[in-house]
């Protein structure tokens, strides 16, 4: 199989998706707290020039467990 930057960008955020829902089904386990607590960010730019605006929003949030399964995926991608 061709290795290319798409499929390791696709691996990454499937590993980010896989850490989040195991973060999230782990969340009530209070022993791992610092494994699935997440932290946030936001960036949202917005621009008004009165005919026309343009407004985005992006809201990001990465525990321990998601950067754990983006690693992963990345070690997936380098044995293939």
């Amino acid at each position: 199989m061709k290795k290319n930057g798409w499929f390791l960008l696709i691996f990454i955020i499937i590993g980010l998706l896989a850490g989040a829902l195991v973060s999230r089904w782990l969340a009530p386990v209070s022993g791992i707290s610092f494994l699935t607590k997440p932290i946030e960010a936001t960036w949202s730019p917005a621009i008004d020039l009165y005919v026309l605006s343009f407004n985005l929003s992006l809201h990001l949030q990465i525990s321990m467990f998601s950067l754990i399964g983006a690693a992963l995926a990345i070690w997936l991608y380098r044995k293939m």
